[in-house]
């Protein structure tokens, strides 16, 4: 019989009272990991209320006990990675490898909370009337709600609880359906490290129980990371309910290849950013836009893609494994027969993949298609799967155009050794995230994340630092220059620009 997972509420397991079950099936053969509640609107209210308690004493805890917290937390989290990245890798399908690296984003984060004491310093200006001096305080807000995806079910739930918590806030957490033991994990360690009852709490469900959290007048603000539908949802409704709100929505991240790029270089970066992670992340590389003489590498191009290996988590040869579920794959397999009826040349086809050892598995192996078009709903949508789509087009100018039309800005990238073109990129793209010589151009906890256009609404901070204007948007640009044979790389260099 399969475990049901409890909800936490005051640091304490409760098996809920719900009629209503779901269940976490492994995507490697579909057999049922665990179940879950959909929880029952008085646990919903229990899990709130325990953290408005909690709150009114944790906002006077002093900020350096508050770091000394997360101090102990990433200690445990770091000598807990491998247990917590095998969980996530069972209930998701990552490999192992990819697995680690999820939670060691997350304790990347609960590092930065550590330095709490630092980020919310208030400001000072005397005189700024004949004997008048003013000063600004940084206040926490109450009880923060965090609802979080199935792709990183550790990174992302590490995001935003630690942030909110080190600033003195408490939080209620909604895992995703999917993988939500490697939360649950993650709070138990929580409380392991010393935090006081109330200030974290977990409850498990669906569209209900989120509505819940975006209706109660306790809960201040909200964070969502998930599809673009769901994050309008989310911004709309957490809005007339007078929350702030950051939603992070869909994707479909470009990358162009300028023909005096490193071409080794960049079909390893490229089938990489692609194909990674079975192209579950909202910052995969979906678009190559090959510009010139660029277009001749597709032969490369396709034979690379077919190299990488398809397999389980625990396979350490493995470069992807499956997808989350069975109608994910069905999706995917959709929009792949969809772009071949639409007119788009399929180069390679993983969409009937059956793996040897897993035929029940959720599997679709590299896919690239050439010749996409900007009416192609294969390329409208955010296909979340490891599927590459290369456009040809005849300039920078022409690729920059091109991506500029996409509704979705969250990351985009450029290969060049050009510093003009580089400089016309950046200043040019509208993304959140742009990378020069970086496929996946992810900022590191000290700097802001978040996507323009409909990748994303709401505020682009996280809960610890500085506000920034509403009319102002955020651009983190990660670059990486290499010397003249490309061969050789010089430390990466990251500038921020607002």
């Amino acid at each position: 019989m399969s475990r049901e997972i409890p909800n936490l509420i005051n640091a304490k397991a409760v098996m809920s009272s719900s009629s209503e079950k779901g269940s976490v099936l492994n995507p490697l053969n579909q057999e049922v990991i665990c179940t879950f509640p959909y929880s029952t609107d008085s646990e919903m209210d229990a899990a709130v209320a325990s953290a408005e308690k909690a709150f009114e004493t944790w906002k006077e805890t002093p900020l350096p006990a508050r770091a000394r917290l997360f101090l102990r937390y990433q200690e445990l989290l770091k000598k807990h990675q491998d247990e917590i990245a095998k969980i996530l890798a069972e209930e998701n399908g990552k490999t192992f490898a990819d697995a680690q690296g999820d939670v060691w984003r997350g304790i990347e984060v609960v590092e930065h909370a550590a330095n709490i004491s630092s980020l919310i310093m208030g400001e000072t200006v005397e005189n700024v009337a004949t004997k008048i001096d003013c000063y600004s305080h940084r206040h926490p807000i109450g009880v923060c709600a965090g609802i979080t995806p199935f792709n990183f079910p550790a990174m992302i739930p590490l995001w935003q609880f630690p942030m909110a918590i080190a600033c003195g806030n408490t939080f209620v957490m909604k895992p995703s359906e999917q993988d939500p033991q490697t939360p649950m994990r993650l709070a138990e360690l929580f409380y392991e490290a010393g935090a006081p009852e109330g200030i974290l709490n977990v409850v498990h469900g669906g569209k209900d129980q989120v509505n819940y959290l975006l209706k109660d007048p306790r809960i201040k603000s909200i964070s969502f990371v998930g599809s673009e539908k769901v994050a309008r949802h989310v911004y709309q409704t957490g809005c007339q309910n007078l929350k702030r709100v950051q939603a992070f929505s869909g994707a479909k991240n470009h990358m162009i290849v300028l023909p005096d790029a490193h071409k080794e270089q960049v079909i390893n970066n490229l089938v990489g950013a692609s194909c990674g992670a079975a192209g579950q992340r909202c910052m995969a590389i979906s678009v190559a836009v090959l510009v010139g003489e660029s277009q001749n590498w597709i032969p490369e191009i396709t034979e690379k893609i077919k190299t990488l290996t398809v397999g389980a988590w625990d396979n350490t040869k493995a470069d992807l494994g499956p997808l989350v579920t069975p109608q994910a794959k069905d999706r995917v397999q959709a929009l792949i027969q969809g772009g071949e009826a639409e007119g788009a040349k399929l180069l390679v086809d993983g969409s009937e993949f059956v793996h040897p050892d897993y035929p029940k598995g959720n599997f679709i192996g590299p896919t690239l298609f050439d010749e996409v078009h900007h009416e192609m709903k294969l390329y409208q949508e955010e296909i979340f799967g490891p599927v590459l789509l290369l456009v040809r087009k005849n300039s920078l100018d022409e690729a920059i155009e091109f991506i500029n039309k996409n509704p979705f800005g969250n990351g985009a990238s450029i290969f060049t050794r050009s510093g003009y073109a580089a400089r016309e990129f950046q200043n040019r793209i509208e993304a959140g995230h742009v990378g020069i010589n970086i496929p996946i151009p992810v900022p590191l906890p000290f700097f802001n994340f978040g996507g323009w256009k409909a990748s994303m609404y709401g505020s682009s901070n996280s809960y610890g630092k500085p506000a920034v204007h509403f009319f102002t948007r955020i651009k983190t640009m990660t670059t990486r220059w290499f010397d003249e044979d490309s061969s050789a790389e010089a430390p990466h260099m990251t500038i921020h620009l607002k």
